[in-house]
């Protein structure tokens, strides 16, 4: 049987090392030997000796989801083979966290990362009355995290003298020691009036960066 499709770049090859590397631009292939971690529902297929196990947030986790529609639903992926993940063909991109980094990623742009790892939700200071983006995920530790994204994303330097003011519906992610509130960049009367839609932003001050992507959220469909 012939066909482009046969081609080498599109063909999965055995790992020749363990852990995470890119398979293509729209997925991560992880060489499992032992245990990783990612989101619930993203893995596309396997093979060799593995076991798949739903992992917990506990009551506080879970009660952050049902408020915000965010968070980090993860499952341990456990044995010795190989497994591939991906998310509604979005853009994958691999980010090695090393020992003193600190990287604060939206719920929904996390696609898995390693064990040696660590995160924690927390509540994105000065967003609590924002409409999304409320509980973003703090990870520690070192080794490597696939993130994924929504179109190209676009990296934006922070510095002391030059504060950057997203969308909280657009912003993937930040350098976790940047200090964060709400700016309101149209008055009371223009947003009673209408405005421009852009009402309200996210603003980060420091030194570091911050990670957006070119669309905003989709509103979840109604079901029933």
């Amino acid at each position: 049987m012939k066909s482009d499709l046969f081609g080498t770049e599109h063909m999965a090859q055995q790992a020749t090392v363990p852990g995470m590397t890119l398979q293509n631009p729209k997925s991560i292939k992880y060489a499992v030997n032992g245990e990783m971690h990612a989101r619930q529902g993203s893995m596309i297929a396997w093979r060799g000796n593995l076991q798949f196990e739903r992992k917990g947030q506990g009551i506080g986790g879970m009660l952050k989801r049902a408020v915000t529609g965010e968070g980090l639903a993860l499952m341990a992926v456990r044995g010795q083979g190989e497994a591939w993940f991906a998310h509604e063909a979005e853009n994958c991109f691999i980010v090695e966290i090393e020992q003193g980094d600190a990287l604060t990623i939206n719920g929904r742009n996390v696609l898995c990362f390693d064990p040696t790892l660590s995160y924690e939700i927390k509540t994105v200071k000065g967003s609590g009355m924002t409409g999304g983006g409320l509980f973003n995920s703090v990870f520690t530790g070192y080794g490597k995290l696939a993130v994924i994204c929504d179109g190209n994303p676009l990296v934006i330097p922070v510095t002391a003298q030059a504060p950057v003011y997203v969308d909280t519906d657009a912003v993937v992610g930040w350098s976790a020691h940047l200090s964060t509130s709400l700016h309101r960049s149209q008055s009371v009367g223009s947003m009673i009036r209408g405005g421009s839609g852009e009402a309200v932003q996210l603003m980060l001050q420091g030194e570091g960066f911050v990670i957006v992507r070119p669309s905003e959220v989709t509103p979840p469909k109604a079901t029933g």
